[in-house]
């Protein structure tokens, strides 16, 4: 039976893309409080921001 880790790794795989983002120095701290500030993760607002910046520019 698969542990609780090796499940989660094969769900992932199998369900999201990775991208390893860099920024300047500061910059991630930035983010962090901005995200926090709004109620949201790092993760789920740079998720939120490229899809709204993507709607726009494609005119969605």
């Amino acid at each position: 039976m698969a542990g609780k880790t090796e499940y989660k790794n094969n769900w992932q795989k199998e369900n999201v893309d990775r991208i390893n983002l860099i920024v300047p120095k500061g910059q991630k701290d930035a983010i962090k409080a901005h995200a926090e500030a709004r109620g949201e993760s790092v993760n789920g607002f740079i998720n939120r921001a490229v899809k709204e910046v993507m709607e726009k520019e494609n005119g969605d």
